[in-house]
């Protein structure tokens, strides 16, 4: 059973940094991706930053292009966002998810869809 523990969440500031962490369980496979979701207060769940695990190809979301980052750490099965410059709209929980299915261009995702396995999120909260 694959399972996806979040953390690194907290309280920071307008401007600060701040590195999540998706730590996976569960599957001895490399050839999967790993994406980074956010749902604010009262708003729909919105796609981050993704990861093809294997092939390195990452993607991200227009409104968090060059100040997040995802990356691995294969060594401890870690994936991790790197939040740089946050902003107080970023407020939300975090949360990782895992999908089979590599073979989607990278456009496709940002689908939630495409995920089978979703961990329970982390809480950034980012204050003005």
């Amino acid at each position: 059973q694959v399972r996806l523990v979040e953390s690194g969440g907290g309280l920071v500031q307008a401007g600060d940094s701040l590195r999540l962490s998706c730590t996976i369980a569960g599957t001895t496979s490399n050839n999967y991706l790993v994406g980074w979701f956010r749902r604010a207060p009262g708003k729909e769940r919105d796609f981050v930053a993704a990861l093809n695990w294997s092939a390195g190809v990452t993607h991200y979301a227009y409104a968090v292009e060059g100040r997040f980052t995802i990356s691995r750490d294969s060594a401890r099965n870690t994936v991790y966002l790197q939040m740089n410059r946050s902003e107080p709209e970023e407020t939300a929980v975090y949360y990782c998810a895992l999908a089979w299915r590599t073979d989607y261009g990278v456009n496709s995702y940002g689908a939630a869809s495409l995920y089978d396995y979703w961990g329970q999120g982390t809480q950034v909260t980012v204050s003005s």
